[in-house]
């Protein structure tokens, strides 16, 4: 991989910009800064991709999917 290409792959692997373009805060550093369960933080993640990556519906479903099971295991399901 000559060096623009790996600087830009290295780019999009570490600041992908369905995260980053025209946002003050990445969503993992909300994620890490509010100290969430791996559950939840998929919840957050998912909802910041929306509209941004896959199709919205498809985001919205992956965080009730991740929410679910949160809500389950408080539920002691």
């Amino acid at each position: 991989m000559s060096g623009g290409m790996e600087n830009a792959f290295k780019k999009e692997v570490e600041q992908p910009t369905h995260y980053t373009d025209g946002r003050e805060y990445e969503p993992v550093k909300v994620i890490m800064d509010w100290e969430l369960p791996y559950t939840l933080g998929n919840v957050v993640k998912y909802i910041s991709r929306y509209g941004r990556k896959d199709e919205p519906l498809k985001e919205l479903l992956k965080a009730r999917e991740y929410l679910n099971y949160e809500i389950h295991k408080l539920e002691g399901k």
